[in-house]
């Protein structure tokens, strides 16, 4: 992996609403992908994961508006363009060719009225005008090769196929265009753990073959371990930290990372228990002054509870950021609680 950009997220936010009645959904998320990377984003429901992917592919459903923030897709022969700043004609040329997306509910995605070769052969048909029908039979075969699906069920409806197969045609679909970059959310959440397995094992593959860059969604901080390169974890619509895949696992510097690891078992090494995270993730329209974490965290003290944590390097670097007031001296003084000398 390269240290060169190749999508950078910066300043976003998005509300849900607008006026009295409007939530905040991201808050001024800095993000960057690295070309040919897998970069994971943990968080349980609510942190922002899926609002993040579809701001970015401005694919959002209303009410969501982008409020604010930039970002650009830099081109592999040079040059960056701002995807909050391009045309729905623009957009349109843009998603699938440069960059691609397998939506959560990727099972239940495809059309069950028209065949797998009717829906793998539409992009084509879009994108690639100037293809024959031969050329795009030819190329929807290939795709299902691709992903391990032999290519007589080109004439299969999604019915007659397995969740896995499901799964693997949807991810098959965005790389009909090879683009640079391929976002999915939470693509093997309604999977058994072996078709997991089995699904990252393809794309890992792919991944090499290929040379795209990835963003991994999902809730499954131990699937992006395996998976990811580095990985960032959302809490409240912020993100709270990021770091190397082995980094995170080995030393979480965040409560709420360690939190989310200590909530599924390990399949290797010692056993331990399980302790979870007390709480529930804070409601949109009712966040907590302060870090948002803050009431369900066992290591909160002074500052935590008035000021927010920026996302900061701490003094040893190494390309790791966290937002936490443990690892961050506050900017203010908190002062102490009355009757406290």
């Amino acid at each position: 992996m390269t240290a060169e950009p190749i999508l950078t997220i910066s300043g976003l936010n998005v509300d849900y609403g607008t006026g009295a009645s409007g939530v905040r959904a991201l808050r001024d998320i800095d993000l960057t992908l690295h070309r040919g990377e897998v970069l994971g984003l943990a968080g349980e429901s609510g942190s922002g994961k899926s609002t993040l992917a579809y701001a970015v592919t401005r694919l959002l459903p209303p009410p969501g508006v982008i409020t604010g923030g930039d970002v650009h897709y830099h081109r592999p022969g040079g040059g960056s363009v701002d995807l909050l700043a391009m045309t729905p004609r623009e957009l349109r040329a843009f998603r699938w060719q440069e960059l691609s997306l397998v939506f959560q509910g990727a099972m239940n995605s495809l059309n069950p009225v028209h065949t797998v070769h009717s829906q793998l052969t539409d992009v084509l048909t879009a994108h690639r005008p100037g293809m024959r029908a031969a050329e795009r039979t030819a190329r929807a075969a290939e795709l299902l090769n691709l992903v391990g699906i032999s290519a007589d069920r080109l004439a299969a409806y999604p019915h007659q196929l397995s969740g896995g197969m499901r799964q693997r045609v949807m991810i098959a679909m965005a790389l009909a265009l090879e683009p640079e970059i391929v976002i999915m959310d939470e693509p093997t959440t309604a999977l058994d753990v072996v078709m997991q397995r089995q699904i990252l094992r393809k794309l890992a593959e792919l991944r090499e073959e290929l040379s795209f860059s990835v963003v991994f969604i999902t809730h499954d901080i131990s699937l992006l371990v395996e998976f990811s390169d580095r990985i960032a974890i959302m809490y409240g619509g912020r993100i709270v930290e990021q770091a190397g895949a082995a980094e995170i696992y080995r030393d979480p510097r965040h409560p709420y990372s360690d939190g989310l690891l200590r909530s599924f078992p390990a399949l290797h090494g010692p056993r331990r228990e399980l302790t979870g995270i007390p709480g529930s993730p804070p409601h949109l329209s009712a966040m907590p002054a302060g870090c948002a974490f803050h009431p369900r965290c066992a290591k909160a003290f002074g500052p935590c509870a008035a000021q927010v944590p920026a996302l900061t390097a701490p003094e040893e670097g190494r390309g790791r950021e966290v937002a936490c007031w443990l690892h961050t001296r506050p900017a203010v003084p908190t002062p102490p609680a009355p009757g406290v000398s």
